[in-house]
């Protein structure tokens, strides 16, 4: 429970219809199984204690007692597990018969949830046997009918007793669930909408769907909307082995989702369980953000437990990439969708202002050369000739000859104007008028050549009546790695929302698009030249400056931007699941270490977002200090790197 990762479970025992006692043993079998692998909430299916196709049998006060008593077998067997427990079964209350669930833990029942909306339609005839909650204001059933040796009740089973309990842990606050009943969810208002505003930060729902063609793919759409709209886990857990087959089929189809994402998915007909980590704390930073969801007042109870915290290990897969789509065909399609957004952007500005040109400064890297990309695109779309990008090329002490010789490559290409002016003179002169010394290799070296290169671009852009395409993409931004009034400014940055990780595959996809072969060789060095701002000297004519042996890999800083941006991850939380998912690949030093410099110049580079230029939002992570990142210059990240600090190696 280690970073609001609840470990989960649905599991569909093989039961036999109308037998009590086997079904409870198979329950506590799989119940004490799941409690092994640390899970600390276990959801089973919709009456699972006698079975869901008892049909006219429900009526019988054989198999209510049969289930009452298997219910107390479960308590007493599962008393000593620091896990709840959710059965379903039949249950009278107030002389009316319902489809209840039972949560249990520590040997008593924290509640009972009623369902709510009862399908009689085509295979369906539930309203013969019970009945609908009314959703009325929960209840406390007391447990008069079982008393011990002094006459006392039996407490175990006493407990508030209605469809609007909210179940909330008192050792970790965002660890709150609801109830539903399988129909409940095909309703056109399940009831897990309300429950869900008042605070449940997960639903469980117990179900006894059948299976029949496309079911399944229609399941798992509800599964997956509805737990997208409340911005919750949802488990879903289904009947299977062991009901009756007179007419139906039951496939145990179980699932376990978070805020729109399938976390894991059970085979069809396996009649096993599945296991994952719903991380609440992400679903109430989520909801934090989120001004549309809005507590709405209901008539509902909060039940307290308390449940020790542990250490969970986390099985949920994360991605190494996760602005990448994990399937290569997804890929194509974001790729493909990101590059046209990106074209449309630029079209309306340039339309807009009536530029003349698209001014760019083109390196022979991958982040000029994508907004090249955008450039050509924008003017196929305005029906301009590619001659209206005026693409310029500024060697200087680190140009490399691989470096000049590819961005000319392109520009010859695609067919635009390019302009070669070579700053080095420029440079000169302007480190003798500040009075530098040009063998001193520093910063200031460094970004003389950066802010020569800017106003020449914008120069020529007053001159051609054009506007200045920004390069700069979002893992530069997150990191400060421009240069303030340099390569940090333009008119249009058409790449400020786009990591580097995801520069590497819209520049592949435009590769691997094109018929142009040229282009395409051009395009495939171009992604295999190291990343760089050129701004020392070569050594032996390659590339001396590497950015991420500088400031640190790409993938790891796009990895903590992820994160922290998106989820509201606190840096420890960032370094526990990176360690986890780059196993192997990086160790906890090397990782610590870049975490600890992304978190730094995070903080102390925010007053270069502040005065980002204007640029197309692609994706769910973005800085434009007039959109999703609003942040003081100022802001101290003391706090960020004190959590940090208890991590170091």
């Amino acid at each position: 429970m280690k970073d609001g990762f609840i470990k989960v479970a649905a599991a569909t025992p093989e039961i036999k219809v109308a037998d009590c006692k086997h079904n409870a043993k198979q329950i506590i079998s799989l119940a004490k199984e799941l409690a092994k692998k640390d899970v600390k909430l276990a959801v089973f299916p919709e009456l699972c204690i006698t079975g869901y196709t008892c049909q006219d049998l429900f009526y019988q006060t054989t198999l209510l007692d049969g289930a009452k008593n298997a219910l107390v077998t479960i308590l007493e067997e599962l008393s000593e597990l620091d896990m709840i427990t959710v059965v379903g079964l039949p249950m009278q209350f107030e002389s009316k018969l319902y489809n209840c669930a039972a949560v249990t833990y520590h040997g008593k029942v924290l509640g009972y949830v009623p369902k709510q909306y009862l399908p009689n339609y085509n295979e369906f005839y539930e309203m013969r046997h019970f009945t609908a909650w009314d959703g009325s204001k929960c209840e406390y059933f007391l447990n008069r009918f079982d008393t011990d040796a002094d006459g006392e009740c039996d407490d175990s089973l006493s407990a508030y007793f209605g469809a609007g309990l909210i179940f909330c842990c008192n050792t970790m606050h965002d660890f709150s669930f609801g109830i539903e009943l399988c129909e409940d969810l095909w309703s056109p208002c399940p009831p897990s909408t309300y429950l869900a505003q008042e605070g449940a930060n997960i639903i469980l729902n117990l179900s006894a769907s059948n299976e029949m063609i496309g079911k399944s793919e229609y399941r798992r759409s509800l599964v997956l909307n509805q737990s997208a709209r409340l911005i919750s886990g949802y488990i879903y857990c289904s009947a299977g082995e062991g009901e009756s087959t007179q007419d139906l089929v039951f496939s145990g189809h179980n699932i376990i989702a978070e805020n729109g994402a399938t976390l894991v998915e059970s085979e069809l007909f396996s009649n096993d369980y599945v296991i994952s980590e719903i991380d609440v704390n992400k679903l109430a930073f989520e909801r934090r953000k989120n001004t549309s969801f809005r507590n709405d007042k209901c008539d509902t109870e909060t039940i307290w437990f308390d449940i020790p915290l542990t250490d969970t290990k986390i099985t949920r897969f994360v991605s190494r990439t996760p602005f990448i789509p994990y399937s290569a065909d997804e890929t194509d399609k974001r790729c493909e969708l990101i590059l046209s957004m990106q074209a449309h952007g630029l079209k309306k500005r340039l339309a807009h202002t009536y530029a003349k040109t698209a001014v760019i400064g083109i390196s022979g890297g991958l982040d000029s050369t994508l907004a090249l990309l955008v450039c050509a695109n924008a003017m196929k779309l305005l029906g301009r000739p590619m001659t209206d990008i005026v693409a310029v090329t500024m060697p200087c002490f680190g140009t490399t000859k691989r470096t000049k010789s590819n961005a000319v490559k392109i520009c010859e290409a695609i067919g635009v104007t390019l302009r070669e002016i070579d700053i080095t003179d420029s440079v000169k002169q302007h480190f003798l008028d500040i009075g530098h010394d040009i063998n001193d290799l520093s910063v200031v070296f460094e970004n003389g050549q950066a802010r020569e290169r800017t106003k020449v671009l914008m120069n020529i852009a007053n001159q051609t009546g054009g506007l200045v395409i920004g390069t700069g993409d979002l893992s530069e931004l997150a990191l400060g790695w421009a240069t303030y009034n340099g390569d940090h400014m333009s008119m249009y940055g058409v790449n400020a929302s786009v990591p580097k990780t995801l520069v590497r595959h819209l520049v592949k996809y435009a590769a691997d698009d094109t018929k142009d072969e040229a282009l395409k060789n051009v395009l495939y060095d171009v992604l295999d030249t190291p990343v760089s701002p050129e701004l020392l000297p070569p050594k032996d004519g390659d590339i001396a400056q590497k950015t991420e042996d500088l400031v640190g890999p790409y993938e790891l800083h796009d990895f903590f931007l992820y994160f922290m941006l998106r989820f509201g991850y606190e840096p420890s939380k960032i370094f526990r699941i990176a360690c986890m998912t780059f196993d192997g690949e990086y160790d906890k030093e090397t990782i610590f270490k870049w975490l600890e410099t992304f978190c730094r110049r995070f903080f102390s580079q925010q007053f270069k977002r502040s005065c980002l230029p204007d640029g197309p939002k692609v994706g769910t992570v973005a800085l434009s200090p007039r959109g999703d990142w609003r942040m003081p210059s100022d802001a101290c990240v003391a706090v960020w790197m004190k959590d940090l600090e208890a991590c170091r190696v």
